[in-house]
This record gives structure tokens, sequence and C-alpha cells, in this order.
């Protein structure tokens, strides 16, 4: 049985006093027993801190975003080699707001992937629908677009020290959230994806929920077969909704 992920992504929140004060509540509250890992993805400038204050505990630390690029005349962008150097385990790359606002391509997601690798961190892949894509009966073709731009580049084995996420863009943020079986559907088919390469590491790899998981629908969506954590927003700007979504996961293991 693959152990859970539960991740959170604070995107653009947090202050210095806010995120001791989210930490230190986090480390507190970190429920009993084994089989899933906790983790934590501040904004950059609050990265080194966070990793301080959670180094003596079991939650690991992320980032949100990463340059495809090791070093250079790259203003503004932030290497992979640096979020190493102060002791990141994990990045997101393709998270759906990169790639809607920012117009990061498959292809620039899929360096990015390779990038954070070569730096001995493991990416944390996005992928997933908007609602007109859903609508439009698109959300395979969506998916395998995305999830086959980084196998070609990296190849399958590189799926080996990385996680997936899959991300409904209509359910983040909106209050809606995939039903179970909705998100089930297309864990099971991208799992399948990388089965058709190699079964092995399709069968190892991590793939997340990041659909606005909450404490009150935690237990449903992580009872799946193909749902191994969640990759959330909102709860996990508070400790004890975090940490609900972590108990969920312990119940379950």
């Amino acid at each position: 049985m693959r152990d859970f992920l539960i991740a959170g992504n604070w995107k653009m929140n947090g202050s210095s006093a806010a995120n001791a004060e989210l930490v230190a509540g986090i480390v507190a509250g970190v429920p009993g027993g084994s089989g899933f890992s906790l983790l934590v993805c501040p904004p950059f400038p609050y990265l080194a801190a966070v990793v301080e204050q959670a180094k003596a505990s079991p939650v690991k630390v992320g980032a949100q975003n990463v340059s495809e690029h090791q070093k250079g005349a790259f203003t503004g962008e932030v290497a992979p080699g640096m979020l190493s150097d102060i002791g990141c385990d994990y990045v997101i790359v393709g998270h759906s707001e990169r790639r809607s606002i920012y117009g990061e391509t498959s292809e620039q997601v899929a360096a990015k992937f390779q990038a954070a690798q070569a730096a001995g961190i493991t990416p944390i892949l996005c992928v997933g629908e908007t609602l007109e894509e859903r609508e439009a009966g698109t959300t395979e073709s969506v998916i395998d677009e995305q999830l086959g731009a980084v196998m070609d580049a990296a190849g399958v084995k590189a799926f080996a020290a990385a996680v997936i996420a899959y991300e409904p863009v209509w359910a983040i943020g909106t209050g809606m959230t995939a039903t179970p079986e909705q998100a089930q559907d297309v864990h099971k088919h991208i799992r399948a994806q990388l089965a058709a390469q190699d079964e092995t590491i399709a069968a190892r790899v991590q793939i997340l929920y990041g659909g606005s998981m909450k404490g009150e629908n935690a237990a449903g969506l992580l009872a799946q077969p193909d749902i191994d954590g969640g990759l959330i927003g909102g709860a996990s700007l508070k400790a004890d909704d975090f940490l609900a979504i972590a108990q969920a996961a312990a119940g379950i293991q």
C-alpha cells in the first residue's frame, strides 16, 4: 500500500509571524501512526525560516515553483540548487495557476520537472482540466498531453522519484469538489498511462488530489484506491483544518 502525502500549498499567503504560528500548530498536532507524510509549501521568502522551524519534526518543506535553469541571468527566478541548498524536499511544478496566469507550457513544466530532479528535489507534477474541458469531454486528452510532455522529456522511470497531483481546475477555490468517484476515475487513468510503460513505477507513484480537499471530504476521497493524498490550498492555512485532513489519512492507514 502506498503511503499518503498531505501537502499544503500556501500560495501567496502568510507572514513571518503567521507562518511561525501555523507551523508550530501543525508540528504540535501531527497525528500518531505511520503511513502518511506531511508537507508544507510556503512562498519563497519564508522557505528558510520554515525549514528551520520544521527540521526537528516529521513535517517536510517544499517550494511552489522553480526555474528550469540552474543558474545565470534570469532575474527574479529561483534555481533548483538554491532550493536544495536551504533544505527543500519537494517543489510543485505545473500548477494550474502557473499554466493559466503565467502561460507556462507543458514543455516548460517538463524542463522544470527535470531540473528539480537534477538538484535532488522531488517534483510534484500538477495536471488537470478546466470546466470547459470537462464539459467538452476532453479531460483525459488534456491530462494525457500534460503528463505525456513530461514522460517524453524525462522518461517514465523519472516518476520513481516524483509525485503527481490531479487538480480539476474547476474545483480549485470555487467551493466545487469532484466526487470521490469522479476523482478516482481520473487518478485511475493517470496510473494507467504510466502502467502502459512501466507497471512497477505506476503501482508505486503517489497521485494526490488537488481540488478543494478539506476535513469534511478527505476520508471519502482518500478511501479511493488510486488517491494517495492531497495537494491542499485553503485548508492548509489553518493548522486545525490541515490536521483534520492528516487525521483522515492516519485513520485510513
